[in-house]
């Protein structure tokens, strides 16, 4: 394993160091062995996986990480995109496609930067990476507060999901070099967690459905997704989020059956 000094061998990111690094369905063991390397190479150490095609574990992901096998030892399986960010309050969407939705913007630098501010304040946040022939859905991609877009050639942008992957730890890494502290939330609030967030939509949407809001089926995915961004661009509190329950049932009259 060339470069790679064995006397600091023990040395590196703890666990869950720095934002979660999240593959979507990913196709190919290799493919999340190459990304493990790529974490582990710029002190990363939280990888997530959602329904991996081939199963998990995976011997050609051990065979193609090279080394970093403490980062797929401790690898989460999730059955869901929802459920692999649900602790996070931030997340990242990494693509290369337009999407037909409204959604700040950055460049890995610009993301990483307003990462470390989160990380001074011990909010958890991670990035989303698609699988390697489709990429990311917009269903996935609506659980983001903000697209991670690579500046590269407009002609042909497309990465394989290990060079994806390492092209925004390589930013993380530099970073670290020197870092930049935040300042605290105001009053000690904290931003909301993605399951509290989810929560809040399935209480909001199903009033909606309830009063005929959401009543044409063919509109109704695109206006939950538009519903969805509008609260995610507002970048809500915890407190802020239970204040919105809160008006849902003085509006409508019933409690909140959470399920």
């Amino acid at each position: 394993m060339a470069g790679t000094d064995r006397t600091r061998k023990r040395a590196g990111p703890p666990p869950g160091f720095g934002p979660a690094v999240i593959l979507v369905e990913p196709q190919l063991g290799e493919n999340i062995g190459a990304a493990a390397r790529a974490m582990l190479n710029c002190g990363l150490s939280e990888l997530r996986l959602v329904n991996p095609r081939d199963g998990w574990p995976n011997e050609k992901a051990v065979a193609a990480a090279s080394g970093a096998d403490r980062v797929l030892k401790r690898a989460r399986l999730f059955d869901s995109t929802a459920a692999a960010v649900a602790d996070l309050r931030y997340v990242f969407a990494a693509t290369a496609r337009e999407r037909d939705m409204t959604k700040k913007v950055a460049s890995p630098r610009e993301a990483v930067r307003a990462m470390r501010r989160y990380a001074a304040r011990k909010q958890a946040c991670g990035v989303l990476f698609g699988p390697e022939r489709r990429g990311l859905t917009n269903d996935d991609v609506v659980l983001a507060d903000t697209l991670l877009v690579v500046p590269l050639n407009p002609a042909f942008r497309s990465l394989n999901l290990a060079q994806a992957v390492l092209v925004f730890a390589y930013e993380w890494f530099l970073a670290s070099l020197s870092p930049r502290p935040g300042a605290m939330a105001k009053g000690g609030a904290v931003r909301a967690t993605k399951k509290e967030l989810l929560d809040f939509f399935a209480h909001l949407e199903a009033e909606l459905d309830r009063t005929g809001f959401l009543r044409v089926a063919e509109k109704r995915p695109t206006m939950v997704r538009n519903i969805r961004n509008l609260f995610q661009r507002a970048d809500l509190m915890d407190h802020e989020v239970r204040t919105l329950h809160g008006i849902i049932v003085a509006l409508t009259g019933r409690p909140w059956n959470k399920r």
